[in-house]
């Protein structure tokens, strides 16, 4: 994994917002793929903070986790060697930027600060590899919902964040049927659902074309792709974090691990 550059600063300026895909611990392990993360977080000015909405935490009302130095984490994944359970992260207190997002929020989001939540590892997995050194402060707010038009209002109202600092992450996979997988290698190669599913939402996004993007489960490779939507489901929060959602983003990742497409992206 690459350091931060010397030229890095914090930012004084609009961050970007970014929909990843994070992957499973193993990412961890694969050369190219930590490569082009550290080298996206490298290209961006250094966030002040961290607000990241994972596929892993669906619960409404709206929650945030806990804000306290050195957040625990969630290691919601089974069968991976012993190594992965026992990885930290441990961030600053991140109370400010609680502050900041219970201030945006309106009131019919009844939004919660679940005290001891920590951050799951569609978070911690890939900010381990885009900011190692975990000097960041960071939370992780839950998807209250599933649907595309609720996300993207929630993301428009997270947008001001941006211009203090914070880095918005979308965090999914942009295709994620594992049960129809017929091997977990990083080289296996894609099955067809899953590459007619990426093109189709790389068209889709490059045409700036929200209604085809909600409409999503129409798309080819359906239903294989997105068996459930929880994985596609933040990059609505991403898009409505954009100051123009119908603005082509830009592809920073694509190709497959494990024949699941890995394509991510970053708004302006």
């Amino acid at each position: 994994m690459t350091e931060l550059t010397e030229s890095q600063t914090i930012s004084e300026a609009r961050m970007p917002a970014i929909y990843l895909g994070h992957g499973a611990p193993p990412l961890l392990d694969d050369l190219l793929w930590t490569n082009q993360l550290a080298g996206w977080s490298a290209s961006m000015p250094l966030p002040k903070e961290i607000l990241i909405v994972s596929a892993h935490w669906e619960a409404a009302p709206l929650a945030l986790t806990s804000p306290a130095r050195a957040t625990p984490l969630v290691y919601d994944f089974w069968g991976f060697e012993e190594r992965f359970y026992k990885m930290t992260y441990p961030t600053p207190d991140a109370s400010t930027l609680a502050h900041k997002v219970t201030s945006i929020i309106p009131d019919n989001y009844s939004l919660h600060q679940h005290p001891s939540r920590g951050l799951d590892h569609g978070s911690w997995v890939p900010l381990k590899v885009m900011y190692p050194e975990a000097s960041i402060p960071v939370l992780q707010l839950s998807l209250p919902s599933l649907d595309p038009e609720e996300l993207l209002r929630l993301g428009t109202r997270l947008r001001p964040l941006r211009d203090e600092g914070v880095l918005i992450i979308g965090s999914g996979f942009m295709t994620h049927g594992l049960q129809f997988l017929r091997e977990f290698r990083t080289d296996a190669e894609a099955p067809g659902w899953s590459v007619d599913f990426d093109i189709w939402a790389k068209e889709s996004l490059d045409s700036g074309d929200l209604d085809q993007l909600m409409n999503f489960k129409t798309a080819p490779g359906m239903p294989y792709a997105h068996p459930t939507s929880e994985h596609f489901a933040p990059l609505f929060v991403t898009l409505g974090a954009a100051l123009d959602p119908e603005e082509t983003p830009d592809s920073i990742i694509d190709g497959f691990f494990w024949g699941l497409a890995k394509r991510s992206f970053q708004v302006a």
